[in-house]
Protein backbone atom coordinates (compact mmCIF):
# COMPACT_ATOMS: atom_id res chain seq x y z
CA UNK A 1 0.00 0.00 0.00
CA UNK A 2 2.59 2.48 0.79
CA UNK A 3 4.31 1.94 -2.50
CA UNK A 4 1.23 2.30 -4.48
CA UNK A 5 0.81 5.59 -2.31
CA UNK A 6 4.37 6.77 -3.21
CA UNK A 7 3.85 5.93 -6.89
CA UNK A 8 0.72 7.71 -6.88
CA UNK A 9 2.48 10.96 -4.96
CA UNK A 10 5.48 10.76 -7.71
CA UNK A 11 2.86 10.73 -10.67
CA UNK A 12 1.22 13.44 -9.10
CA UNK A 13 3.92 15.60 -8.60
CA UNK A 14 5.67 14.38 -12.33
CA UNK A 15 1.65 15.68 -13.71
CA UNK A 16 2.07 19.41 -11.76
CA UNK A 17 5.43 20.08 -13.05
CA UNK A 18 4.19 18.83 -16.20
CA UNK A 19 1.15 21.27 -16.06
CA UNK A 20 3.36 24.14 -14.42
CA UNK A 21 5.98 23.90 -17.78
CA UNK A 22 2.54 24.20 -20.07
CA UNK A 23 1.87 27.48 -17.93
CA UNK A 24 5.04 28.67 -17.81
CA UNK A 25 5.56 28.38 -21.74
CA UNK A 26 2.35 29.33 -22.69
CA UNK A 27 2.97 32.80 -20.52
CA UNK A 28 6.78 33.15 -21.69
CA UNK A 29 5.73 32.59 -25.21
CA UNK A 30 2.66 35.70 -25.06
CA UNK A 31 5.31 37.74 -23.21
CA UNK A 32 7.65 37.17 -26.12
CA UNK A 33 4.59 38.11 -28.58
CA UNK A 34 4.11 41.55 -26.44
CA UNK A 35 7.78 42.33 -26.80
CA UNK A 36 8.28 41.71 -30.38
CA UNK A 37 4.93 43.61 -31.10
CA UNK A 38 6.40 46.60 -29.00
CA UNK A 39 9.68 46.37 -30.76
CA UNK A 40 7.91 46.63 -34.37
CA UNK A 41 5.77 49.43 -33.42
CA UNK A 42 8.93 51.37 -32.16
CA UNK A 43 11.48 50.39 -34.85
CA UNK A 44 7.97 51.38 -37.20
CA UNK A 45 8.23 55.20 -34.87
CA UNK A 46 11.89 55.10 -35.64
CA UNK A 47 11.96 54.82 -39.10
CA UNK A 48 9.19 57.68 -39.55
CA UNK A 49 11.22 59.85 -37.19
CA UNK A 50 14.48 59.08 -39.92
CA UNK A 51 12.23 59.82 -42.96
CA UNK A 52 11.07 63.37 -40.91
CA UNK A 53 14.95 64.24 -40.28
CA UNK A 54 15.80 62.81 -43.41
CA UNK A 55 13.12 65.07 -45.47
CA UNK A 56 13.89 68.05 -43.35
CA UNK A 57 17.67 67.42 -43.99
CA UNK A 58 16.81 67.63 -47.87
CA UNK A 59 14.85 70.66 -47.78
CA UNK A 60 17.13 72.83 -46.06
CA UNK A 61 20.57 71.62 -48.92
CA UNK A 62 18.05 72.06 -51.32
CA UNK A 63 17.80 76.11 -50.29
CA UNK A 64 21.73 76.08 -49.95
CA UNK A 65 22.35 75.09 -53.04
CA UNK A 66 19.86 77.56 -54.45
CA UNK A 67 21.91 80.37 -52.52
CA UNK A 68 24.97 78.94 -53.86
CA UNK A 69 23.95 79.18 -57.18
CA UNK A 70 23.06 82.79 -56.71
CA UNK A 71 26.54 83.52 -55.01
CA UNK A 72 28.01 81.82 -58.10
CA UNK A 73 26.33 84.01 -60.51
CA UNK A 74 26.80 87.05 -58.93
CA UNK A 75 30.77 85.75 -59.02
CA UNK A 76 30.61 85.25 -61.96
CA UNK A 77 28.90 88.14 -64.00
CA UNK A 78 31.42 90.23 -64.54
CA UNK A 79 29.70 92.62 -66.25
CA UNK A 80 27.35 93.41 -62.80
CA UNK A 81 27.53 95.47 -59.94
CA UNK A 82 28.40 93.70 -57.50
CA UNK A 83 27.10 95.81 -54.60
CA UNK A 84 23.82 96.86 -55.89
CA UNK A 85 23.53 92.55 -56.84
CA UNK A 86 23.66 92.08 -53.06
CA UNK A 87 21.90 94.82 -52.11
CA UNK A 88 18.53 93.58 -54.14
CA UNK A 89 18.96 90.28 -52.42
CA UNK A 90 19.30 91.53 -49.09
CA UNK A 91 15.53 93.77 -50.27
CA UNK A 92 13.82 91.13 -51.64
CA UNK A 93 11.81 88.33 -49.53
CA UNK A 94 13.60 85.66 -48.07
CA UNK A 95 12.18 82.50 -49.40
CA UNK A 96 9.55 80.66 -46.38
CA UNK A 97 11.24 78.03 -44.14
CA UNK A 98 9.82 74.70 -43.80
CA UNK A 99 11.08 74.43 -40.49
Amino acid sequence: MSDFIAQTSALVFMLALIVLGIVVLGVGSEMSKRWLEHKEVMATALNAQAAEKAAQYAAQTERLEARVRVLERIATDGGSDLSREIEQLRTSPAPTALN
